[in-house]
């Protein structure tokens, strides 16, 4: 029996948004960016992103991540440049839209995309990358500044920014005014939880206009398909559950900071773990899902996965495998891989939801400490 689960997500509960859902029924508009979609829109856009850009709501990041790489992929490309420690959807939406991954190491510090590797292939591939799709790897602040002029250069760029909602830096919230496409996931299991659904935000608003068109049907104004086109829309009841959220999730951040708090201070507090266990280096403010850590070196994160299912804790091993060593990808073309198969083999994540105690934390730590090697 778990008795510290993994993931434990905690919704908005009814009675949050029964004012949202009374407006439904007054409206009696259901989908099709209903007055609640456009009013959780026009919220973000100026409660975290200063009013500037826009903001368009999906029904989930994979089809987010699908609709950003072809509307804005060079169309003569063939290679979307990425890295393999994420998540299997993101080379997934390339290969929706017609591109090959390639896959490119990661830094061994923050676990994001080793940036002079990614160079290096743009120089050598030129005009067959069609999109750069970065990570912000577990939601931290990537500085945006380097991926800025990539994109003004000609090489458009679509971060994938699944875990990033709520995560602010140095341009306050994470993507604020980038000209390129940062794609957010709602789903459930995140942070900002709404069952399912996404969002797609961008310093240019010409650039969501036109996403907005894909993702009903390719519609003109006059309801004719001109452009490529699928359904991406949320229902307004979906809307009323993100609203909601929104009124709440300043203290689900703060929930979720405290508790990896907790967690860095019992690290930090055990000597064990504090000489033989590596954390990730990380920028801004985050709204942790979880706790990703790197398990000694000689030691399996595995082993820790099934010590902690015997102590009743449950914990992941995101990303093992990561992309490449899957079957499935693993033909794609890559770099050279020694940080992401490095992090492969040591990566562990650790829980975290709300409701957590810090005796918890002190629970699941005392685990880990019992498991090291003498």
């Amino acid at each position: 029996m778990i008795n510290i689960p993994f993931l434990l997500p905690n919704l908005v509960k009814q009675d949050t948004f029964t004012k949202y859902l009374s407006q439904i029924e007054k409206s009696r508009w259901y989908s099709n960016y209903g007055p609640l979609n456009t009013l959780f829109e026009n919220r973000v856009l100026h409660e975290y992103y200063e009013g500037n850009g826009a903001a368009l709501t999906v029904n989930n990041a994979t089809i987010g991540l699908m609709l950003a790489i072809n509307q804005i992929k060079r169309p003569k490309g063939r290679f979307a440049l990425m890295p393999s420690f994420t998540f299997s959807a993101t080379p997934l939406a390339a290969m929706w839209c017609g591109l090959e991954p390639y896959f490119v190491d990661v830094k061994q510090d923050d676990w994001c995309m080793d940036e002079n590797l990614l160079e290096d292939l743009l120089t050598k591939l030129g005009d067959k990358v069609a999109v750069v799709v970065p990570y912000a790897t577990f939601g931290t602040d990537v500085n945006l500044a380097f991926y800025k002029q990539i994109h003004e250069s000609g090489v458009p760029v679509v971060f994938d920014a699944a875990p990033s909602f709520g995560t602010s830096g140095r341009n306050g919230a994470f993507g604020n005014n980038f000209p390129g496409l940062s794609v957010f996931s709602f789903h459930a299991t995140k942070s900002f939880g709404i069952g399912e659904g996404g969002l797609i935000y961008s310093g240019d608003t010409d650039l969501i206009s036109q996403i907005r068109r894909a993702g009903n049907f390719g519609f003109s104004a006059a309801r004719e398909t001109i452009s490529q086109g699928l359904n991406s829309k949320i229902s307004e009841y979906s809307a009323a559950i993100a609203l909601a959220t929104l009124d709440i999730f300043p203290e689900k951040r703060r929930l979720r900071q405290q508790i990896f708090q907790w967690y860095l201070d019992k690290f930090q507090r055990i000597p064990v773990l504090n000489e033989e266990w590596e954390l990730q280096k990380t920028e801004g403010e985050i709204a942790y899902q979880f706790l990703p850590v790197l398990c000694p070196k000689d030691q399996s994160n595995l082993d820790f996965v099934k010590l902690l299912a015997d102590n009743h804790v449950e914990a992941r091993t995101y990303f093992s495998p990561t992309c490449h060593q899957q079957k499935f990808f693993s033909s794609f073309q890559r770099t050279l891989m020694p940080n992401t198969d490095h992090l492969s083999g040591r990566i562990l994540s650790l829980p975290i939801w709300e409701e957590m105690k810090e005796s918890d934390i002190a629970q699941v730590t005392q685990i880990l400490a019992k498991g090291l090697k003498p």
